[in-house]
């Protein structure tokens, strides 16, 4: 109670305490008293519980996250026949890593405990997947040339 300042979390503290100890029984030597072993059990998880607990704080999240801009609803992209049917036709290792990016949110770290490759193989498949979902959605979009400089008029 003295760490968190909560009984709630206390309680919950507590019985997450008994149920660590007990689960490390085995391993308590006993060159130290049992109940000195069970106060540090005990802080470590209030510890822990506090700091998931400022972790889980809206403030926080978006400190983290930051706010989300405006764009399009996932749920209407999806919904897109024409870009269903590209991902259809994509390779079942390249769409799966470009829907946990695009649609779940997810970054290359959380994709590749996922899928169980690299984090630098999932970066791979998410540009190999643009590429060929670029080819079949805009078969006939082309970069023009631009000027070097902007106020250049000629071709």
């Amino acid at each position: 109670m003295g760490v968190l300042g909560d009984p709630a979390a206390a309680e919950d503290c507590a019985q997450d305490t008994f149920v660590a100890a007990f689960r490390a029984w085995a391993r308590w030597r006993p060159d130290a008293p049992a109940d000195a072993w069970l106060h540090r059990i005990a802080i470590n998880v209030a510890v822990s519980y506090r700091r998931k607990a400022r972790l889980r704080s809206i403030g926080q999240l978006l400190l983290r996250v930051g706010r989300p801009g405006p764009g399009a609803d996932p749920g209407d992209v999806v919904a897109d026949r024409e870009l269903v049917s590209a991902l259809r036709r994509l390779p079942t290792r390249l769409s799966a890593a470009l829907v946990l990016r695009h649609y779940h949110g997810y970054n290359n770290r959380e994709i590749a405990a996922a899928l169980g490759v690299s984090e630098r193989t999932v970066g791979t498949r998410l540009d190999q997947a643009a590429k060929r979902l670029k080819a079949k959605l805009e078969p006939d979009f082309q970069l023009g040339r631009s000027p070097a400089f902007p106020s250049d008029s000629r071709e």
